[in-house]
C-alpha cells in the first residue's frame, strides 16, 4: 500500500499498519492452512517479512526514529556531521 501526497500520515502511519501487524504475527506464530495445488493436500505455512523498501522520511515514520535535525543518521547519532546554513534555517550533513 502506498500512502502519499500532502495527506500522509505521518505519525499515525501505526493506523494503517496495525492489521498488517496483527496478520504477520499469525503467519509467523500460527501459520494458516493453505492448499497445494501439485500434491492436492493442505498444510500450516507460516511467513514472515523480510524487508522493506523506503524513502529516508519513510523509514523515520515505520521505525520511530528522528530523521531531522541535528542527530537524524541512525548510523552515527552523536557523531553525525552537520553544519547548518547561516542565512537559512536547512541542515546539510557533512562527511556522509
Amino acid at each position: 500500500m502506498m500512502i502519499s501526497g500532502p495527506k500522509q500520515s505521518r505519525n499515525d502511519i501505526d493506523v494503517y499498519l496495525t492489521p498488517l501487524i496483527e496478520d504477520l504475527t499469525k503467519f509467523w506464530d500460527e501459520g494458516v492452512l493453505v492448499f497445494d495445488g501439485f500434491r492436492n493436500e493442505t498444510f500450516q505455512m507460516c511467513a514472515m517479512l523480510f524487508c522493506t523498501f523506503n524513502d529516508f522520511p519513510t523509514y523515520g515514520n515505520f521505525s520511530g526514529y528522528s530523521v531531522k535535525g541535528h542527530r537524524a543518521c541512525p548510523i552515527y547519532e552523536e557523531d553525525t556531521s552537520y553544519m547548518q546554513l547561516k542565512h537559512g534555517r536547512k541542515i546539510v550533513y557533512t562527511r556522509h
